[in-house]
């Protein structure tokens, strides 16, 4: 059993000259309070030098697979007045829940005598199961011969079928050369003629029914064999299924007024009724159960990366990041259900103080130039956007007014329609991609090329919106055109030009390691805060909704100046 004092760290560094965080971290959205930055440091100086464990980060000359993980310090007052911190990772580390140093899980499935540890058992003798009868060399055969069966049965009716038409051609011309015989010769005539008709029938039923008795004594011997299997998955499914809520009700989370709440009641109400995967560790809800587990006060909280980024997700080494927001919001709203925490910056209005400013006006549409951290559309919590501003500048506009949207974070050129008419032909040309777009961005290190292109597919992150992930199986084709305008020693300033137009396009390519592995500066969530995104849409071409006119846009931008 982990106790406070296999946990707790005091710092080894003096922090009398820093005060104490007024409320506890919002923790989806923060600045790390220095006396964490500390904290962060002397984990990360632990983790350069430790030889307690082994796990390949990807910083190293380690070999197998490369794991980078999310790291957690969380500031606390011990019952004894005084400060420290602790540690936590998520998931596994160095394939063990359990390490001197570091809070334990909220649940060891790893242990050996865990319910989970059997179940495991349980499923991977059903996993092994199911491979053996999914590889049963006889159902490759029989599906083969079902096949060939049913091809040669399909080749042998055409056959007949063939055949019963080019008697049935005979019998016409001989009914129709009979018209010199007796009305009784007639009369034979046609019986015969009709009995050969019957006849036939019987012999193509009679064929068909012969091929379909081959044809279902295979499939019997088929169908066996894959009920066999489907009865196998559906019991791997039960059993996964009732281990998974099993397991779902061991992960039992506290806060500061002793409420005890599982997963299965905390995702309850989420959008699909039930965790995550990996929902509970993460490290931040192991920091705050462990806290309050053990008498702890929590005071402030930061979360960092530390080694290199996964394949589709974007993670600086070393960067501080919020709490995602699928598996960890429902989890922190119970734990931190009393705290008072820092202002949630999303119900901030990001846009008050600021003018939007008309480059151009007509009567069918307008260019504005949107000022950075201005929302496109009403949000959720926060309604003043360019659409509000020119919903209450144009009151007599028709239409949805907004043809194209640009990041809240990214300032630049929109083109906005004031009539419907106007809205259908802009909006035919965004889709028909006859719209010239150049974005001008900052990014963080020298890119050494003078230009090239990038197709790396995006989707949403569903655990963590509103980032997106590289994904080559879901994803959606993102086409970005690249061109150095300017460098310093350690700046690049960039010519973007976007192909495609999804969500944060721009942003994932210039951070991706498949990409420029740069992120724009003052990008906070690719790379690192700054005052502001260095991300600008500086030119739009396209042609005017009613004459057709080309007409050229541009609104330069000097980053330095917006401090």
């Amino acid at each position: 059993m982990y106790s406070a004092q296999h946990c707790f760290t005091s710092f080894k560094s003096a922090i009398d000259q820093y005060q104490l965080p007024e409320r506890f971290t919002f923790p989806f959205y923060y600045e790390p309070h220095p006396l964490c930055l500390i904290a962060a440091n002397e984990l990360q100086q632990y983790l350069s030098t430790q030889t307690d464990w082994q796990h390949n980060f990807g910083l190293g000359e380690d070999s197998g697979p490369v794991i980078g993980k999310m790291f957690g310090v969380l500031l606390v007052r011990n019952q004894n007045g005084e400060l420290g911190y602790l540690s936590a990772f998520s998931g596994k580390l160095a394939e063990q829940n359990l390490l001197n140093g570091f809070v334990p899980p909220v649940f060891d499935m790893l242990a050996q005598e865990s319910f989970f540890h059997v179940g495991m058992q349980t499923l991977n003798q059903l996993t092994a199961k199911l491979q053996t009868a999914q590889s049963n060399p006889d159902i490759e055969r029989l599906t083969a011969k079902l096949t060939t069966l049913r091809q040669q049965q399909d080749t042998a009716l055409d056959a007949m079928r063939a055949e019963i038409i080019e008697n049935r051609k005979i019998r016409k011309q001989r009914r129709a050369h009979a018209q010199q015989l007796s009305t009784n010769e007639i009369a034979e005539l046609n019986i015969m003629l009709g009995k050969e008709s019957v006849a036939e029938k019987f012999r193509l039923n009679s064929l068909k029914l012969e091929w379909q008795q081959q044809c279902d004594a295979v499939k019997d011997q088929l169908d066996s064999l894959l009920t066999e299997i489907a009865a196998i998955k559906a019991e791997r499914a039960l059993q996964s299924n009732s281990l998974q809520q099993q397991l779902f009700a061991q992960y039992q989370f506290l806060n500061q007024a002793g409420e005890l709440k599982d997963l299965n009641e905390i995702f309850k109400d989420s959008p699909t009724q039930q965790p995550p995967a990996g929902a509970g560790e993460c490290a931040a809800p192991k920091l705050l159960q462990f806290a309050f587990s053990q008498g702890l006060t929590p005071l402030a909280m930061a979360e960092f990366w530390w080694g290199a980024s996964p394949k589709s997700e974007i993670r600086q080494h070393k960067n501080f990041y919020g709490s995602c927001q699928g598996k960890c919001q429902p989890i922190l709203s119970h734990m931190l259900k009393g705290i008072e925490m820092d202002a949630n910056p999303l119900l901030t209005n990001p846009a008050a103080g600021k003018s939007l400013e008309i480059i151009y006006q007509d009567e069918v549409m307008a260019i504005v130039n949107k000022p950075a951290e201005f929302l496109s559309v009403p949000g959720k919590n926060v309604t003043d956007s360019v659409y509000a501003r020119m919903k209450a500048m144009f009151p007599q506009a028709t239409g949805p007014l907004i043809v194209h949207r640009l990041d809240m974070s990214t300032s630049g050129l929109m083109v906005i329609a004031l009539t419907s008419e106007a809205n259908k032909s802009l909006a035919k040309q965004f889709i028909a991609r006859t719209v010239e777009k150049r974005y001008v961005a900052q990014v963080a290190g020298v890119v050494k090329q003078q230009n090239g292109e990038i197709k790396l597919p995006l989707r949403g992150d569903i655990d963590d919106r509103p980032r997106q992930l590289v994904c080559f199986e879901h994803g959606k084709h993102a086409h970005t055109y690249w061109q150095v305008k300017q460098r310093t020693e350690s700046t690049t300033l960039l010519y973007l030009y976007p192909h495609t137009g999804r969500t944060h396009q721009l942003r994932v390519h210039c951070a991706h390691q498949d990409g420029l592995a740069l992120p724009i500066i003052g990008d906070d969530l690719y790379g690192q805060k700054s005052h502001r995104l260095h991300l600008h849409a500086q030119q739009l071409v396209l042609n005017h909704p009613l004459t057709y006119e080309r007409l050229s846009f541009e609104v330069d931008v000097d980053f330095s100046q917006e401090a």
